[in-house]
């Protein structure tokens, strides 16, 4: 079962994992409810879709101004959205989250997941955030980073550090990576996951994390809990 973007988020809040301010909506009335929650001059809206590629598609807007940002809404709710995952019927907007934009100096990508040929949860993490993982996998395989999880000893601090250290973070940048992968793999096992995924997760102008996009599939087998 997927998981929305801003369900996803939620869940990563849960965990310690730090996520850009933001408000879901499904009418007109509620954008301008968010907007004056957030506050600020400029919002992002997001369609709520289960595919990548939302913002080569139009599904992802910045704007600047209360108007555009109550026209933009109105235009996305009710629409079909149509990227290269959906096939061409597209999938049906039903709400939108609208968030507060944040300075980007680099994106990564961040992941858990079960490795069925090792039979062990892998964290997987590149300096190509942003970027479909297929794509990075088939380009550049070097630029994908494992460490595999010891099903007894758990993820370990160390294996983090490791993964920081060799996307080129550095500083206090390390333990807030550290603190996010160990959250992630927190959630990944007390939520019966089958993939968890941060792309981007964001390095910012002042040198803080943020994870601006969420992807959560949950193992079908686990729903009964």
């Amino acid at each position: 079962m997927n998981l929305h973007e801003y369900q996803a988020k939620e869940l990563f809040a849960q965990y310690g994992i730090p996520v850009p301010a933001g408000k879901t909506v499904s009418t007109v009335a509620e954008a301008d409810e968010a907007r004056a929650a957030l506050g600020g001059d400029a919002w992002v809206v997001k369609a709520q879709v289960h595919a990548g590629g939302r913002g080569k598609a139009g599904g992802v807007k910045k704007v600047a101004k209360p108007a555009e940002l109550a026209a933009t809404v109105m235009v996305m709710l009710g629409t079909r959205l149509v990227t290269h995952q959906t096939g061409p019927g597209g999938q049906p907007v039903g709400q939108v989250l609208i968030e507060a934009p944040c300075a980007i100096a680099r994106e990564l990508y961040l992941a858990c997941l079960v490795d069925r040929t090792r039979e062990r949860v892998v964290v997987m993490a590149s300096t190509e955030g942003g970027m479909d993982i297929e794509a990075v996998a088939a380009t550049s395989p070097h630029k994908i980073l494992k460490e595999f999880v010891d099903p007894v000893a758990g993820l370990q601090p160390y294996q983090c550090r490791e993964l920081a250290f060799a996307l080129g973070l550095a500083d206090k940048q390390v333990a807030a990576f550290t603190q996010i992968v160990l959250g992630l793999y927190r959630l990944f096992m007390e939520r019966d996951l089958s993939l968890v995924e941060i792309n981007p997760l964001v390095v910012t102008a002042d040198d803080g994390l943020l994870a601006l996009d969420g992807k959560i599939n949950v193992d079908d087998s686990a729903l009964y809990r």
